[in-house]
């Protein structure tokens, strides 16, 4: 019997030491959606440093109704940096004294987490680094951000059977969405929240609908007013959801799904009525059926911050498979 104890003690131990060596143990991470977690000297807060963190990562998000920061910043000197603070899931680390560089660690003291060190000998290396990496910054945050979001969308997903049988594409968003109207090969997808409503329509149009250069943003814009005007009516006759024409959505190109794909950010309107809102639309080339896949997020809520809310359609977007 004391052999057979020893032998089992012996296996643990082993199986433990090994585990040790492979994979560590830490803590799962915390935190609000876009909340990140600056470690920095009080005086460096205070000067040109803060005033350049602030520049860098609380710049206004690009085409919301309102003024609104990519991420909302809770300071803490390093001295204080222990204990639960360390479970922060976005974390920016400012160094003073070392060589002048900028490091992205992940799952340093939690997991997920990713952490940006900048470092410098004064000051000015440290804005240097900042204003240089700004973008690197704060697209390594934004995907960590991206990635948890997606995950809280998965704990309770809706039946997307009906996009799948016909657009052929699978997309993950919750349970408290509804398919408002399902129309052929147009969905309008909605969820009530305090203020107002959360939208996503999703369709197809075909290749030529939009040409590439210079009238590509006026292709974008035409498409979705037409699709606005039959199919998103506003609250009296003869309204209906277009774009804001007093300023010109902002056009990107990145690839959605693997695929080419415009991504295009401004203002709705609804035309004969006083509604308004932003919306983040993003067409993507599906050459092997010849179409684009266009999908849009937009939100409704007078008078309340929604950064928060186009960054969980943004999540739900981005989760999109074309069969």
């Amino acid at each position: 019997m004391k052999i057979i104890y020893a032998i089992a003690l012996s296996f643990v131990l082993f199986t433990s030491c090994n585990k040790s060596k492979d994979q560590r143990i830490i803590s799962a991470s915390s935190g609000n959606i876009n909340t990140l977690l600056v470690v920095v000297d009080n005086l460096l807060w205070d000067d040109s440093v803060g005033e350049t963190i602030r520049d860098v990562v609380a710049a206004p998000v690009p085409a919301l109704s309102q003024d609104e920061p990519l991420f909302s910043i809770n300071q803490m000197p390093p001295m204080v940096f222990n204990g639960f603070a360390t479970k922060s899931r976005s974390i920016l680390k400012i160094e003073k004294g070392g060589e002048a560089g900028m490091t992205i660690k992940n799952d340093v003291y939690a997991r997920p987490q990713t952490v940006v060190v900048i470092s410098g000998k004064t000051d000015e290396e440290i804005n240097n680094q900042l204003e240089t990496h700004g973008d690197e910054i704060i697209a390594a945050f934004k995907k960590e951000e991206l990635k948890e979001n997606q995950r809280r969308i998965r704990i309770s997903l809706m039946d997307d059977a009906p996009l799948e049988k016909a657009l052929g594409v699978k997309l993950n968003f919750q349970t408290a969405y509804r398919i408002a109207k399902q129309d052929k090969d147009f969905f309008w997808i909605r969820k009530d929240i305090p203020t107002g409503t959360m939208d996503i329509m999703i369709y197809e149009v075909p290749l030529n609908s939009i040409r590439k250069g210079d009238s590509t943003i006026l292709d974008i814009i035409r498409m979705r007013d037409s699709i606005g005007e039959v199919h998103i009516p506003g609250p009296v006759e003869g309204s209906y959801m277009i774009t804001e024409d007093a300023y010109t959505p902002y056009l990107y190109e990145t690839t959605v799904n693997g695929k080419p794909t415009y991504e295009t950010k401004g203002i709705w309107d609804v035309k004969n009525a006083f509604m308004s809102g932003p919306f983040i639309n993003y067409a993507i080339e599906d050459k092997a059926n010849n179409r684009y896949v266009v999908i849009e997020g937009y939100v409704f809520a007078p008078s309340v911050e929604k950064r928060n809310n186009i960054f969980e359609l943004e999540s739900i977007i981005k989760s999109i498979k074309i069969k």
